[in-house]
């Protein structure tokens, strides 16, 4: 589907999509200023314009999947690809949070389209909206910290179809790595105080001089935002965020950041006492109408290295080693575009190789 929108040159207009100012990130420094002013300064037409307003009105994505190991045939890849024909005043950080995705998202899905004038490309921006369910578990809340993705699955009714609903995340920094683990939400906040911990704190003072204990909820330098939920994991939590930007991004000191429209609603859908887990899945893989799908992000905080082996035992793990072209996986690990990707062999079955030497292997495969 090719989404387009006309432009607005003075008056305000009743379609909502086109009536947008562009909202510099904090923290994104002159580039983004100089980027503004350009494209509000040059040519006849008017730039888009975004507001605060423009965000936000859809329902979270709700989607419906068939698990492995049902009477009916798997079908664990959902949503679909669309695309976006991009005009000026667009960027990356805006479509990203009107299509609900991460800027990682659409950044990794568009190599060599300019994540600032996107217009300039002429080509039509590619809206990932379609992604493979984490392995292995239905139940609760997964994050997967390579696709900076949160999937929540609500109870499921007896007959009923299972569904999924899914946003993008923001997670921790490098040097603030969010954990892998099993955890439960143990308590639910509206505009939260953030009391900072110690060792938070002395960053802070060392890198701003901001020497503060607490911040008051609801304040717009409180970077909870307006809703939290607590977690058994010691020390962190989902909640919302002063830096909408941030989603798609390792920004935070290791708890999840959502879209405060999104973290608002899963506040009122997700019960105190949720299961849920942080998983590392670089690769996914799935199957949706008989074929087979392989979805590769990168490996943010490098834990898995060897991505042809890991995949290996993926596929193996799935029953699905001898359905795959071994060219078209080494396609999509090369590639890394986050976007589900076909992968069914499409000729006789062969073998697929566990030690192809290093000629052929994916440039990120580093060891064992």
């Amino acid at each position: 589907m090719v989404v387009r929108r006309r432009m607005v040159t003075g008056t305000r207009s009743t379609t909502r999509a086109t009536t947008r100012r562009t909202v510099a990130p904090r923290g994104l420094g002159c580039f983004t200023l100089l980027v503004a002013c350009t494209l509000l300064a040059t040519g006849p037409a008017a730039a888009r314009v975004w507001v605060e307003e423009d965000f936000g009105h859809s329902p979270l994505t709700r989607l419906r999947f068939v698990p492995p190991g049902q009477s009916q045939p798997t079908q664990n890849v959902v949503g679909a690809t669309r695309s976006h024909t991009p005009t000026r005043g667009d960027t990356f950080y805006d479509l990203a949070r009107f299509y609900d995705l991460g800027h990682n998202e659409i950044e990794a899905a568009n190599p060599g389209i300019d994540e600032w004038i996107p217009d300039q490309s002429g080509r039509d921006v590619r809206v990932p909206t379609e992604w493979v369910l984490p392995c292995c578990t239905y139940e609760g809340i997964i994050i997967n910290i390579p696709e900076m993705r949160l999937y929540y699955y609500p109870p499921s009714r007896k007959g009923a179809p299972r569904e999924v609903i899914t946003a993008p995340v923001g997670l921790g920094r490098l040097d603030w790595r969010t954990p892998t683990g099993k955890w439960r939400v143990t308590e639910k906040q509206k505009d939260p105080t953030w009391v900072l911990p110690e060792s938070i704190r002395k960053e802070r003072i060392a890198d701003k001089g901001f020497s503060e204990t607490s911040i008051p909820g609801g304040s717009p330098d409180n970077p909870l935002g307006h809703y939290r939920m607590r977690l058994s994991l010691d020390l962190y939590g989902i909640h919302g965020s002063n830096k909408p930007w941030g989603v798609g991004m390792l920004i935070s000191h290791g708890c999840v950041r959502l879209y405060n429209e999104d973290i608002e609603k899963f506040f009122q859908i997700v019960p105190v006492g949720t299961p849920g887990a942080f998983v590392y899945q670089p690769v996914k893989a799935g199957e949706r109408d008989g074929r087979v799908w392989l979805e590769v992000h990168p490996d943010l905080y490098g834990a898995q290295p060897a991505a042809w082996k890991e995949t290996l035992g993926l596929l193996t793990q799935w029953k699905l080693a001898d359905r795959v072209d071994e060219e078209k996986v080494f396609r999509a690990l090369r590639e890394r575009t986050g976007v589900p990707v076909d992968v069914t062999l499409d000729r006789p079955a062969a073998v697929i190789s566990e030690d192809r030497g290093t000629a052929g292997r994916p440039e990120h495969e580093t060891g064992s």
